[in-house]
């Protein structure tokens, strides 16, 4: 211990100082300022936190270990933290972290900001996390006394506790169509139509390992949903990309033939993009993918068709027991723009999450659960037709019977057609 300018005793941390000397910023300097200038309760907790984080660096060891805390009601969406090391660290000898749901889209108000700083200041450390991998607020800092009255007061201003544990995680959506041009449908209603539909799932865990949902507007995937969320909900469109020649010209007359070619025509993933000698383009959509590369280097003058919806990924994550997975596409199209479609999308959802409840084994995600038993039986328990969208790596031999292939093919053919002609 040392005594700082104003005869206080802190922790000498000259491991944790290491970490401030790089060129990029360092949460020790923000710990630190905690420690410094925070309220007199949160300056003693990060004191001692900082101490307990040097001596785990001296010794090469975690001395953070489980529990249950909860608060009334509720199963889960606390994380408990409890020192091994209370003895030499006192004031941090409890830390636990409240997980809280926040707005669709992280629509905040300044003064809502205020005031959750309020409440974390007198229940907590002051450290607050926005946010968390599955989108949490991470208000991470709390006894176990503290932790029902800081729950109370957030739960006053509206906020509710998310997911942790083998629940349904808390649910996170890009910003979409309240400040992005290149959304594909409403990603706030979708968000809290299907995790209000599934609120209990979060609160008190019951399923065999997380599940996780997320929206992006778009194939840009803000929120990184396809690689990291069970359930893709990624906006696109099924008509041609709408062309603005003239402001196609003015970025060619800005930027250069070269550079258009270099950046656009030859990044398409498909070499769909032609461009033509009067300084305009062609798109072979039959053959464009959606990657929105075009459209965000082209902004002005291309963006997304008219006739919008979604597609829906089913089983990505991290690694875990099998490594990482992409979400495989289920759904390659489905609109979402009336109440009825909304309600489609709710109670597929619902399915999903019942079959992942029923047939994943404890500590497996969904899916390795498809891995496991095969896509064909989860789309037979789905009641889900197969789609040549569904593909994951096609057969680079093409020697093979196609009398099965030719029979299945025309089924496919006359069902969209089918649909079609009902649209």
């Amino acid at each position: 211990m040392k005594d700082d300018t104003e005869g206080r005793k802190v922790h000498a941390t000259p491991h944790l100082d290491e970490l401030e000397g790089g060129p990029w910023p360092s949460f020790v300097t923000g710990l630190k300022r905690l420690r410094d200038e925070g309220a007199p309760n949160n300056q003693k907790i990060m004191n001692d936190l900082l101490g307990q984080l040097n001596h785990s660096y001296e010794n090469r060891l975690g001395y953070w270990k489980g529990g249950t805390v909860s608060v009334f009601g509720y199963g889960g969406g606390i994380i408990p933290r409890f020192s091994e090391v209370a003895d030499k660290f006192p004031e941090s000898k409890e830390f636990h972290t409240l997980r809280v749901q926040p707005p669709a889209g992280y629509h905040y108000t300044t003064d809502i900001l205020r005031q959750m700083c309020d409440i974390w200041e007198r229940h907590g450390s002051g450290l607050i996390a926005f946010h968390g991998q599955s989108g949490d607020i991470m208000f991470q800092g709390c006894t176990t006394e503290n932790t029902q009255k800081a729950f109370d007061e957030l739960n006053e201003i509206g906020f509710d506790l998310g997911g942790a544990g083998p629940a349904l995680r808390t649910s996170t959506s890009c910003v979409g169509h309240a400040r992005c041009e290149q959304s594909c449908y409403d990603e706030v209603r979708a968000h809290r139509t299907i995790i209000n539909g599934l609120l209990d799932e979060m609160h008190r865990p019951a399923l065999p390992y997380k599940f996780k949902f997320k929206f992006s507007g778009c194939a840009n995937d803000c929120v990184n949903a396809i690689h990291r969320s069970d359930f893709a909900v990624i906006g696109t469109w099924r008509d041609d990309i709408k062309i603005n020649q003239e402001k196609v010209k003015e970025h060619i007359k800005e930027k250069g033939r070269k550079y258009t070619i270099d950046t656009v025509v030859s990044m398409c993933p498909t070499r769909a993009i032609s461009l033509n000698d009067d300084d305009t383009i062609e798109i072979d959509n039959k053959s464009c993918v959606r990657c929105m590369h075009c459209i965000n280097v082209m902004t002005k003058a291309l963006s997304p068709g008219d006739d919008k919806g979604v597609s829906i990924m089913i089983g990505g994550k991290r690694s875990l027991k099998i490594g990482d997975l992409m979400g495989i596409m289920v759904k390659p199209f489905m609109k979402l723009d009336t109440d009825e479609d909304f309600e489609k999308l709710n109670e597929f959802a619902q399915s999903v999450v019942e079959f992942f409840a029923d047939n994943a084994l404890e500590h497996e995600r969904l899916g390795e659960t498809i891995d496991r038993i095969g896509l064909p039986a989860f789309l037979e328990a789905l009641e889900i037709d197969p789609d040549p969208n569904m593909v994951n790596h096609p057969r680079t031999s093409s020697y093979v019977r196609t009398d099965d292939f030719d029979e299945e093919a025309a089924k496919y053919f006359e069902r969209k057609a089918a649909e079609k002609a009902a649209q």
